[in-house]
């Protein structure tokens, strides 16, 4: 069938009612273009799609035929029975689309309608792509295609001596076939037969098949506006002139097809992947790619990979806390808070002016024993195991992707990639290609590009700053709550309450703040994702990775201030710059700066990743396990009503949810804020890999689960990697080393506590022989008389406060009565010293190790860069070789005639 070339475009006058789809329409048709043939005057030169009943089929994949392979189906409410008094409205959209469609049958599309058997308003235009289609944009996709099969790919596993325990979790494959391999090469008419097509029906695949028709289903025109085209099928379902645009399901996920022509891949998906029953099994990824795509594929590839490295973390997390546990009985200086005779006689002096009381030291003794817990050695070497884990993640994963490129082959995908046409369509401005100095459209100059993108950072730049508002907001409510809490919770321990033993006046106000900061967190991060597709939109990036990419930048910055600027406030600032009580520091002159627990606020910081962690991890599984099965279950009691009808393919598939083309982006998203909270703060919470792992193997078939029962079935993509996913995971692990070091560092008193061991417990300093930790908390508490208040502009807030005439504070100060009362002493400056150079020399060490691993890692393996090479060489010289042939033939042909002109040139001179 060969393609027509009659392009119909809808013609509009301007008028003063606007289109739903933003551009100014007129109410009556004036008249219809033909391009390359004129102007048509009657509406009878429209094609219109072939109207046919249902057969009955339920599991057909094919027109009623029973030939022709449905490759996409749109959906439309019929306007003449919609229920509106808008006429000429509903007329205007039936005329765009029957334009619509006369374009793409215009393009070699072969259209079937049918009317939708629980609803007769609804009617669903079948597509299908002919061979002659099919070949023709599979050569303007450059889609590479099977040349030979290919015997180079044996997959070698490097557990071949435990054959017997990964059998277990291998998918039996006998039920799930290994893919053939083949030589591939980008498709071209003129050389088609150098292809291996045995059959023309299975030689484009379903998803391959929907892809192309896809790719038309963008790009026809239906409508001239004032010399601007309309165009593309999204532009139609946005402005409600389809209400859908899908491929199909193969069948239904819960029972296999009736039809034997079915591979029933859905079925043997949601078997053999998404059920609970297989949780423990690997991922089925070559079906997962050959039924959702590459881009899918990877997604879930890379997924799975994440979570196996997690498996060695989270073991190595758990024994460091198992070692905090166990060893939490043998911390001195926890002893010594909780002990009556040295902790129950401190008093602590008050933390907030006029309402805060003076309080004793082992009011914080329950808070102090779990603080043993995560302050440990054993959380030093967890956050120096986990820089080099994080930089072995990385290195080999990029070497699983570069073997899934090879055996997906995406190696070169590159070229296959188009424009986006949204991006074509502001295609006006010409300018001359610096490469080929042939002309070019672009959609705007220099001077206009470097405009959008300064408004589009100034845009990016002003959400940050209302992010930065809501975390003072929340360092504010922190300040003035807690002045509440400490006049109304009770300081002295009377041993009958168990709530007086763990809500603390810094306990209640972190609790609050947490959750109070992470509901700002989930408000902002709803109406920034809305914004910053607005603001990309308005970018224009040139292809579809471009935008992802743009898109991601923009949602991962602002992702980054929402998510982790609360953990950044308590790690590096809470109580870093609050004075001493003589001198307190306050924020706009009126609120008292924060103060730590007199061990720090390292146990506030895991609260706080607790709360934030845990609790956005439960929102988005309810999220998504929820939503779309509520959504699905609404729409199946609104059109099914009394007996169960005899529903076709295309009619069930549409009842599911959207995907929607940035679903996986917030999948992505999801893991990689994830990712953040397992590698920049897991100094202060080692169980972070646990939590993470047990999320992820969640996760993995929640998000099976959802694609394969839930959601219509996407529109197979390409894609050779994660995108700019890799470059920011790079960016989070070279941080990580950084902010793990300042929380030993500046956070914990790890430093503090070995300072004292092995400098002030002995002589000079010290009163003790040998090398200990008793007397560490007198050691570290100073000393303050309440009369030496020094702002003269308020009364002294220690006053009335009951007959103490001194106080002890968290701090390294010389006492009163000495010649430098209340300035730093000499254990604060070797302090500082050492916390300086513990952060130098583990970020050098770490540093190093991960430059060496990086170096020592390629990330292509040899055999993986040997296969690439070899097939290459192998494809060349196979399609030389048919070139060849080719040329010898038609030397052949050309030979024998040239050999019989001659013989009956001569012929007659001879007789």
């Amino acid at each position: 069938m060969q393609m027509m070339t009659r392009d119909v475009l809808l013609e509009m006058e301007l008028e003063d009612d606007e289109d739903e789809d933003g551009d100014i329409v007129l109410e009556n048709l004036e008249q219809t273009i033909v391009s390359g043939f004129g102007t048509l005057e009657s509406q009878q030169d429209f094609r219109t799609p072939e109207f046919e009943e249902f057969n009955g089929k339920p599991d057909s994949l094919f027109f009623n035929d029973g030939q022709r392979r449905i490759d996409f189906v749109l959906v439309y409410e019929d306007e003449s029975k919609k229920e509106t008094n808008k006429k000429g409205y509903n007329e205007k959209q039936r005329r765009k689309r029957r334009a619509y469609e006369s374009n793409l049958i215009c393009d070699g599309l072969q259209l079937e309608a049918t009317r939708s058997v629980l609803d007769d308003k609804l009617v669903f235009v079948k597509v299908h792509a002919p061979w002659e289609v099919l070949c023709t944009y599979a050569e303007i996709m450059h889609i590479k295609l099977p040349l030979k099969p290919n015997d180079l790919k044996t997959r070698s596993s490097a557990f071949g001596n435990f054959n017997w325990f990964t059998k277990v979790l291998q998918v039996d494959e006998s039920i799930i076939k290994p893919e053939q391999e083949f030589f591939t090469a980008p498709f071209e008419k003129s050389r088609m037969n150098d292809f291996y097509i045995q059959d023309r029906d299975t030689f484009f695949n379903p998803a391959t098949r929907s892809r192309i028709v896809y790719f038309i289903l963008s790009r026809i025109k239906y409508q001239i506006t004032d010399n601007v085209k309309k165009f593309g099928i999204n532009k139609l379902v946005s402005s409600g002139i389809y209400k859908a645009a899908f491929p199909l399901h193969d069948c239904n996920f819960s029972t296999p097809s009736k039809d034997l022509s079915c591979p029933n891949e859905r079925y043997l998906l949601y078997r053999e992947w998404a059920h609970p029953r297989s949780i423990y099994k690997k991922q089925p990824l070559d079906l997962i790619r050959k039924y959702y795509g590459e881009k899918i594929g990877i997604y879930f590839a890379w997924l799975g990979y994440y979570t196996q490295m997690l498996l060695l973390a989270a073991v190595v997390g758990v024994a460091c806390f198992l070692y905090g546990y166990f060893n939490q009985n043998n911390c001195t200086w926890s002893k010594e808070v909780c002990d009556p005779d040295i902790g129950g006689k401190i008093i602590m002096c008050p933390q907030c002016d006029r309402l805060c009381p003076f309080w004793k030291l082992n009011a914080t003794c329950e808070s102090s024993k779990k603080l043993c817990i995560f302050d440990s050695f054993g959380t030093l070497v967890f956050a120096v195991f986990m820089g080099v884990w994080v930089t072995l993640f990385l290195e080999f994963w990029k070497r699983r992707q570069a073997e899934l490129e090879y055996e997906w082959d995406t190696v070169e995908l590159q070229q296959e990639e188009q424009p986006r046409p949204e991006y074509e369509a502001r295609c006006t401005h010409v300018v001359i290609n610096e490469i080929t100095q042939e002309e070019e459209r672009v959609p705007f100059t220099t001077w206009g590009k470097c405009i959008r993108i300064t408004l589009c950072a100034s845009a990016v730049f002003f959400w940050i700053l209302l992010i930065i508002a809501s975390v003072i907001g929340i360092i504010v409510y922190r300040l003035s709550v807690f002045i509440v809490f400490s006049a109304k919770l009770p300081k002295n321990l009377n041993g009958t309450d168990p709530i007086q033993k763990y809500l603390t006046p810094q306990m209640a106000t972190s609790i609050t703040a947490s959750l109070i900061s992470f509901i700002i967190i989930m408000i902002l991060n709803t109406i920034y994702e809305k914004v910053a597709i607005m603001i990309t939109n308005f970018e224009l990036p040139r292809t579809q990775t471009d935008y992802e990419n743009s898109l991601t930048m923009k949602m991962f910055l602002f992702q980054f201030v929402n998510y982790y600027s609360s953990c950044f406030y308590i790690a590096f600032f809470k109580g870093k710059f609050v004075g001493y009580p003589g001198d307190p520091v306050y924020w706009l002159g009126k609120y008292r700066n924060e103060e730590c627990d007199p061990g720090g606020c390292l146990l506030e910081l895991t609260t706080q990743l607790t709360i934030i962690m845990g609790g956005k991890a439960i929102w988005n599984n309810i999220q998504e396990v929820l939503l779309p099965w509520v959504m699905n279950l609404i729409g199946r009691y609104r059109t099914v009503s009394g007996a169960e009808k005899n529903t076709p393919r295309w009619e069930q598939d549409y009842h599911l949810q959207p995907m929607g083309k940035l679903g996986l982006f917030y999948e992505y998203l999801e893991m990689i804020i994830q990712f953040g909270f397992v590698t920049l703060f897991v100094a202060s919470f080692p169980l972070a890999p646990l939590l993470a792992l047990v999320n992820n193997i969640l996760e993995i078939r929640v998000d099976a689960w959802k694609l394969t029962t839930q959601y219509r079935r996407m529109v197979p993509e390409k894609a050779q990697d994660i995108g700019a996913w890799q470059p920011i995971m790079q960016g989070i692990a070279i941080l990580a080393v950084v902010t793990n070091a300042m929380i030993i560092a500046f956070t914990s008193e790890m430093i503090p506590r070995l300072v004292y061991y092995w400098s002030f417990s002995v002589p000079p300093y010290g009163d003790h022989l040998n090398y200990t930790m008793e007397g560490y908390i007198n050691n570290t508490l100073s000393y303050f008389n309440i009369v030496d208040f020094k702002n003269k502009n308020k009364d002294n807030p220690y006053t009335g406060l009951g007959d103490h005439t001194s106080c002890r504070y968290r701090d390294f100060r010389h006492p009163p009565g000495h010649p430098q009362e209340y300035k730093h002493n000499i254990y604060y400056w070797h302090v500082i010293a050492a916390k300086l150079a513990f952060i130098i020399v583990t970020e050098h060490i770490i540093y190093s190790v991960k430059f060496f691993i990086s170096y020592a890692i390629p990330d292509v393996s040899k055999s993986t860069k040997s296969k690439i090479k070899r097939e290459k060489y192998l494809t060349q010289k196979l399609l030389h070789e048919n070139h060849l042939k080719d040329m010898t033939k038609n030397m052949g042909v050309i030979a024998e005639r040239m050999v019989e002109v001659v013989d009956n040139n001569l012929r007659p001179k001879v007789d």
